[in-house]
């Protein structure tokens, strides 16, 4: 048994995920890491909106898994990928969460990327 607290969202910490209306295509050195018209957007507190993308639509033979680990109390652990063309600015770039907490369940299975180290296109349909 894990001894990790573990936190439900609520008004002094709102999570809220939707499914995004528009496309969202990632990009590395101008390369299409992702492009899906499936992502969810995670909005939790006051961060800016992460763009959890399925795996589906992730070209996922450009990432290699590493041995980095995060935890956060309202999601769970979070496992993480680099962006093998991106080179340095592509290590740890790319996060997961696969087996989330319940309240944060529509993330399985998806992977989000750091705004900071690509580049994240919305394009409104």
């Amino acid at each position: 048994m894990s001894d990790k607290p573990v936190k439900i969202p609520g008004p002094d910490h709102p999570i809220t995920v939707q499914k995004n209306p528009d496309r969202v295509v990632v990009k590395v050195a101008g390369q299409v890491i992702a492009d899906s018209r499936d992502a969810l957007s995670l909005q939790e507190a006051n961060y800016p909106a992460a763009q959890y993308i399925p795996r589906k639509d992730v070209d996922m033979t450009l990432l290699q898994r590493t041995d980095n680990e995060t935890y956060c109390p309202y999601k769970g652990d979070a496992n993480y990928f680099s962006i093998v063309p991106g080179g340095e600015q592509g290590v740890n770039a790319v996060w997961t969460y696969e087996q989330p907490y319940d309240a944060v369940a529509d993330i399985r299975d998806h992977v989000a990327f750091y705004p900071d180290r690509v580049s994240i296109e919305i394009i409104a349909d």
